[in-house]
C-alpha cells in the first residue's frame, strides 16, 4: 500500500522509493518537528523538502544563498506543473510585490529567497499574512560562526522565526562537524534536538593525494589516464584560465569558470560542460554548488582548499551516479607555505582592519558620527590604488568589520540587466526591418514585463532564453543589437560590491573587534589549515577514515581504494589510535570541560585524534558538546562505584 509521500515521489519524480534518510526527514518535518538533515553532496536534499511541501497546505519558504540554484529549481518545478517563484537582488519592487501577494493568495507552492532579503520590511509585512507549511534552510552550516562558511546574512533567519514561531524549520547541510550541528540547532531555536545523519562515506569515490613537483604535467597525465567528465579546482581566477588554455593546447576539451565572468558566459560554459560538449571545467570554488551532473569521473585539486569541509564538498561532486570516480589532490612543498599565508590573508592584524575602516570613511568622505544606513558602490581596485592596499587583505578586513557590526559588505551583488523601449508601442509595431530573432525577443519582453515604455524594468536573460528557445548568449546579443538600433536601451547585468554603514562612523581608536569576531575565528581557521595539512601529509591512514572521523563518523573499515590503502594494504595503525585514546583520557580525566582545540596540543596528528575521539564517543567513554570534550559526572561516579 502506497502512502501520500510515495505517491508524490512517483508522480513528479518517477522514483519508486526514497533513498537513505530521505523518508525519515520527510516524516519528521511532516509531523511539524524542527529537523536537521545531514546529507552529503548528491544525497538528494531537494526531495526532502519538495515532497512534504506538496503534501502539506501552504507555501514552503526555501532560504538559499545560491541564485543560480534558485533559478534552476524554480524552472524544474515549473516544468512539473508546480508553481514556484524566487526573490533575490535585482528584481524590481513590483515583481517582488506580485510574488509575495501570490504567496498570500495561495497561488505559489515554493518561494525561494536569499537570506539578505529576509530583513526587508516588505517581506516581513507580507509574510505575516502567508500560510506557511514550513521553512527550509539550505546550506544551514552558514548560520554557525564555527562553520567554515559563516554568512552573517543567515542570522536574519531568527527574525522570521520570531514572526512565525509555530512554523517548523527544516535545516539541510552537506558539511557539518559535531560542534556545528549543535550550533545550527541553537541558532535556529529548535524546540528539541532532532538530527538525521546520512553516512558521509562514498564507497565509489577513491581519494588520492599525490606529491609532484610539476602539477601541470601530473594533471595532464591523470586526465589522459582517466576518461570522462572532470572538474579541476584552482585557487585563483587567473589560474583557471591558464590551466584551461594549457589543457586545450594538449588537445583536451576544457573551459574555465569563476565568479568574475558575466552571468551569460557562466551559464553557457556550465551548460556546455553539463551537456558533455566540453569535457573539463577548470574553476574556482565559485563553481559546483547546485550543479546536478552525476557522471563526473574526476575531481582534481591543483591547489589545496582551506578546510576539510570545503575539500569534502568539492571532491564529493565526483561520482554521484554511484560509479567509480576519483578525487585527486596534487601538492608540493610550496603548498604548505601558501596554506599558512592564507591565515594572514584572512585575518589581517586588528590595527590594519581599523585602518581600512578609516580609509573607507576618507574614500566616501563620511564625517565623524555620520554615514548611518548609507549604501555605496565599492570599487575595490580604485580603493586599493588610492590607499596602497592589497585586495585580498581589504576583502578580509571588510568581512571582519561586517561581523563586528560596523558595515554590511555585499560582495559582487548581482545587478540584473535592465531594459526600456525608446520607441512608442505604435512605432514598435510598424517596424519591419527586424530579424525574426529580434522580433521573438521583443514579443517575449512585452508578454512578460510591464512598464517598459515609461521606465527601466529589470529582466532575466535566462528566463527570456527559456521563453524564446534561444540561449542566454543569443538573447544577450539580440538585446545589444536592438540597443544599437535605438529600439530600446539595454543595460547589461553587472557585478558590483556594495558597502552599507550599519552604524555611524566611529573614531578609529573606538573600533572594537571582539574575540568571537576575530580571535576565536582565527584560532579555528588555523586549526582547519593545520588539519588540512595533516590530511595531505598523513600517509599511514585511510583517507576515507580520516575524512569521516573529522565529521564525527566512525568508519567500520578501510576504503581499500585510496592512495594510502593501495600502498599500505593490510597495515594496522591501531597502536597509534590506542595511544591517542590514552592521552585524551589523561587530559580530560580531571572531570573538567576541555575545549577541543586542547586535544591538538597532545603532539599527535589531528587525523589520529579525530579517529580516536570518534571511537571514544561511540564507546560512550567521552562526550562532546558545544566545542568541549569531557567525561560526564554520572559516568565518572558510576566508574568509581564499580
Amino acid at each position: 500500500m502506497t502512502d501520500k509521500y510515495s505517491e508524490i515521489l512517483k508522480k513528479h519524480w518517477g522514483y519508486d522509493s526514497f533513498r537513505g534518510i530521505q523518508r525519515s526527514i520527510i516524516e519528521s518535518i511532516g509531523q511539524g518537528r524542527d529537523t536537521l538533515g545531514l546529507m552529503p553532496t548528491g544525497g538528494g536534499k531537494s526531495i526532502t523538502f519538495q515532497v512534504p511541501a506538496l503534501a502539506t497546505e501552504g507555501v514552503c519558504i526555501v532560504i538559499t544563498p545560491l541564485i543560480a540554484l534558485m533559478k534552476d529549481q524554480v524552472m524544474n518545478l515549473r516544468k512539473k506543473g508546480i508553481m514556484a517563484k524566487a526573490i533575490y537582488s535585482g528584481l524590481s519592487h513590483d515583481e517582488t510585490l506580485t510574488t509575495l501577494e501570490n504567496c498570500i493568495f495561495g497561488k505559489t507552492k515554493f518561494l525561494y529567497i536569499s537570506p539578505e532579503r529576509l530583513s526587508s520590511e516588505l517581506f516581513q509585512t507580507k509574510m505575516r499574512h502567508m500560510r506557511i507549511s514550513f521553512i527550509t534552510i539550505d546550506e544551514a552550516h552558514c548560520i554557525s560562526q564555527w562553520g567554515y562558511d559563516f554568512r552573517p546574512s543567515y542570522l536574519n533567519i531568527s527574525l522570521i522565526r520570531k514572526l512565525k514561531p509555530e512554523v517548523p524549520i527544516l535545516a539541510l547541510t552537506a558539511t557539518a562537524t559535531p560542534t556545528v550541528v549543535n550550533d545550527i540547532q541553537e541558532k535556529l531555536e529548535f524546540r528539541e534536538k532532532n538530527v538525521f545523519r546520512m553516512s558521509f562515506e562514498r564507497k565509489n569515490l577513491a581519494y588520492v593525494v599525490r606529491k609532484t613537483e610539476n602539477k601541470y604535467q601530473e594533471l595532464i597525465h591523470i586526465l589522459s589516464r582517466v576518461g570522462g567528465s572532470a572538474i579541476v579546482y584552482a585557487r585563483s581566477r587567473q589560474r583557471t584560465k591558464e590551466v584551461a588554455e594549457l589543457l586545450n593546447g594538449e588537445g583536451m576539451s576544457a573551459t574555465f569558470y569563476h565568479a568574475g565572468l558575466e552571468t551569460n558566459v557562466k551559464d553557457e560554459r556550465q551548460k556546455a560542460w553539463t551537456q558533455d560538449k566540453i569535457r573539463i571545467m577548470v574553476a574556482t570554488n565559485a563553481f559546483g554548488m547546485g550543479i546536478d551532473k552525476p557522471d563526473v569521473r574526476l575531481v582534481i585539486h591543483i591547489d589545496s582548499p582551506d578546510s576539510i569541509e570545503a575539500y569534502f564538498q568539492e571532491a564529493g561532486r565526483g561520482g554521484r551516479d554511484g560509479k567509480k570516480s576519483y578525487a585527486v589532490l596534487l601538492y608540493n612543498n610550496n603548498d604548505f607555505a601558501k596554506l599558512s599565508r592564507r591565515i594572514s590573508d584572512n585575518f589581517p592584524e586588528k590595527d590594519y582592519i581599523k585602518q581600512v575602516y578609516e580609509h573607507l570613511a576618507y574614500f566616501y568622505q563620511i564625517g565623524m558620527g555620520s554615514g548611518y544606513n548609507k549604501t555605496f558602490e565599492f570599487n575595490i581596485e580604485k580603493f586599493c590604488k588610492i590607499f596602497k592596499h592589497f585586495p585580498v587583505q581589504v576583502d578580509s578586513a571588510l568581512k571582519i568589520l561586517e561581523r563586528a557590526g560596523y558595515i554590511e559588505y555585499t560582495e559582487e551583488r548581482d545587478n540584473s540587466a535592465r531594459v526600456m523601449f525608446l520607441t512608442s508601442r505604435d512605432e514598435l509595431y510598424r517596424l519591419n526591418n527586424n530579424t525574426p530573432t529580434e522580433d521573438k525577443v521583443i514579443i517575449a519582453l512585452l508578454r512578460n514585463y510591464s512598464g517598459l515604455f515609461s521606465d527601466y524594468a529589470f529582466i532575466d536573460e535566462g528566463f527570456l532564453a527559456s521563453e524564446t528557445g534561444f540561449t542566454s548568449h543569443e538573447v544577450y546579443e539580440t538585446l545589444k543589437s536592438l540597443n544599437n538600433k535605438r529600439i530600446l536601451n539595454f543595460i547589461p547585468r553587472k557585478h558590483i560590491p556594495f558597502i552599507k554603514y550599519t552604524q555611524r562612523r566611529e573614531e578609529m581608536q573606538h573600533i572594537r573587534i571582539m574575540p568571537e569576531v576575530y580571535d576565536r575565528r582565527k584560532e579555528q581557521f588555523c586549526e582547519r589549515i593545520e588539519t588540512m595539512k595533516q590530511y595531505i601529509q598523513r600517509d599511514t591512514e585511510c583517507r576515507s577514515i580520516m575524512l569521516l572521523a573529522y565529521f564525527g563518523e566512525k568508519a567500520a573499515h578501510r576504503c581499500g581504494q585510496c592512495d594510502v590503502c593501495q600502498s599500505k594494504s593490510g597495515e594496522d595503525n591501531g597502536n597509534e589510535i590506542d595511544d591517542a585514546k590514552k592521552k585524551i583520557k589523561e587530559l580530560i580525566g580531571d572531570g573538567k570541560r576541555h575545549h577541543i582545540t586542547e586535544l591538538h596540543k597532545l603532539l599527535i596528528p589531528a587525523a589520529t585524534i579525530n579517529v580516536a575521539l570518534a571511537d571514544m564517543m561511540q564507546e560512550e567513554t567521552v562526550c562532546q558538546q558545544d566545542g568541549f570534550v569531557f567525561i560526564e559526572e554520572d559516568r565518572r561516579r558510576q566508574k568509581k562505584i564499580e
